[in-house]
């Protein structure tokens, strides 16, 4: 019975997704055309609010760009990869391969999204390598389903912005004039709880949707092979003052010194909060220790870009997406508005969280975007929760989790993970369905426990 729903998800997925982009153009032209009758607005209103909204996520994107690219580079360092090498070495079935990979990605998703989801993929492949018989798509399903805790951990846009001090009160009306510590977000120990028992599950079931021996898709080891070519700097002369500056590990050391002494003297010292600034920063400084000198990080910043290619193209459309969701016309509503208070109004202490949590799961689908999440709900939602006494941290991770949730479906952010892979969204859609349904529950049982 099992085999059968999973085998009939994959099939539902297979036969209806498109590629991602053109996924992200229909959402456009869906959101557009609900917003005329929801919103009483015009098509050229709708039009002139697309428009506007295009280049409105420019410095977020660069930020999402930064933190995928980071991260890959230093999931690439050499010290890294012998790691990654000796762990794939451990599971010597499919099943066993597939919990483990679930099980490490989640773990590093939790710690920052763009390190976790590469070194998942990274991972996957290692181990379709070397182990005969485990399902490919399975297993990149697998490493991908981890990032459903990407925005309850770490690197999460909301619970960062509700640390950094800097315009909450705007953002939020005025209901938010403190930052609130990850200690009420992240750390809380409910919050802990439901991520470790999402981990479980997803670790379980992804476990029991191996396909029977006749149903594996496998992939020949030679076709995973990274076919990059590399530079033995060992070979390169050094004779030049350039290449002896390009080879220094002292310039190195010295970087890497001035980097984390400035981190210190911030979040130590000055007060500063752990930001989405500093995960970057984090994650740049220690890819160039662990890749020894410049001008070898430069080379795995570089290979490591080429995975934001699908973030960079697609960010201008759900940009554009969310000046529909917030646009107005004459009529002063917005869509955001609409999907928002629709929540609202049906809301009690006890459930508002829940319902804040699907009113995000649904946005998702139109602004796959932490901060595009919060320009759109922080302004309502934060107030709402005030005036029914619900906790602003727990309202905040609401969020938070409805915005990871729905990237089980979501293909934006599986795209660097597809290109290392070589796979379509439509190959591991199927299976993350499942996920989508089982952490659903957790999740929205965890939140009302917290509410009450």
């Amino acid at each position: 019975m099992f085999q059968k729903l999973i085998n009939g998800s994959v099939k539902l997925i297979q036969r209806w997704m498109p590629e991602p982009f053109l996924f992200a153009i229909l959402l456009t032209f869906v959101a557009a055309i609900l917003a005329m009758p929801i919103c009483r607005q015009t098509p050229v209103e709708v039009v002139a609010n697309w428009g506007g909204g295009v280049w409105g996520l420019l410095e977020f994107a660069m930020q999402m760009a930064l933190v995928l690219v980071t991260g890959s580079a230093l999931a690439s360092a050499p010290s890294l990869k012998r790691a990654v090498a000796a762990l794939a070495s451990l599971p010597k079935t499919p099943v066993s391969a597939i919990a483990l990979v679930t099980v490490v990605s989640s773990m590093a998703c939790w710690l920052n999204w763009g390190f976790g989801l590469i070194v998942g993929v990274v991972f996957a492949k290692e181990i379709a390598r070397r182990l005969r018989g485990v399902d490919y798509r399975l297993l990149i399903a697998s490493a991908y389903s981890g990032f459903v805790v990407w925005h309850a951990g770490l690197s999460g846009s909301v619970p960062l912005k509700l640390a950094t001090n800097s315009d909450l009160a705007k953002a939020t009306n005025g209901a938010i004039v403190d930052a609130i510590p990850v200690s009420q977000t992240v750390l809380h120990p409910i919050n802990i709880a439901m991520v470790v028992l999402v981990i479980i599950a997803i670790t379980v079931v992804n476990s029991l949707m191996h396909p029977k021996d006749d149903k594996v898709v496998t992939v020949e080891p030679e076709l995973l092979v990274d076919d990059s070519p590399s530079i033995d700097t060992k070979t390169m002369s050094k004779k030049t003052p350039a290449e002896r500056v390009e080879n220094s590990r002292l310039l190195t050391l010295l970087v890497v010194l001035l980097g984390f002494s400035y981190m210190i003297m911030n979040l130590g010292f000055r007060g500063g909060s752990f930001d989405l600034g500093s995960v970057i920063m984090l994650f740049l400084f220690l890819g160039i220790l662990f890749h020894g000198t410049p001008v070898a990080y430069v080379r795995a910043f570089g290979k490591a870009a080429s995975g934001a290619a699908g973030i960079i193209l697609q960010f201008p459309f759900y940009a554009g997406i969310m000046g529909i969701i917030t646009g107005v016309g004459e009529s002063g509503i917005s869509f955001g508005n609409v999907i928002s208070n629709a929540c609202i109004s049906v809301s009690s202490p006890v459930t508002y969280p829940l319902l804040t949590f699907v009113c995000a799961a649904v946005l998702n689908m139109f602004v796959p975007s932490g901060g595009g999440h919060w320009a759109i709900q922080a302004p309502i939602m934060f107030n709402a929760g005030a005036e029914l006494g619900v906790d602003p941290g727990l309202t905040g991770m609401a969020i938070a989790w409805g915005d990871a949730w729905t990237n089980l479906i979501q293909p934006f952010w599986a795209l660097p993970a597809l290109a290392i892979a070589r796979l379509s969204a439509k190959d591991i859609m199927g299976f993350c369905l499942i996920d989508l349904f089982v952490s659903g529950v957790i999740i929205s049982t965890g939140l009302i426990l917290w509410a009450l």
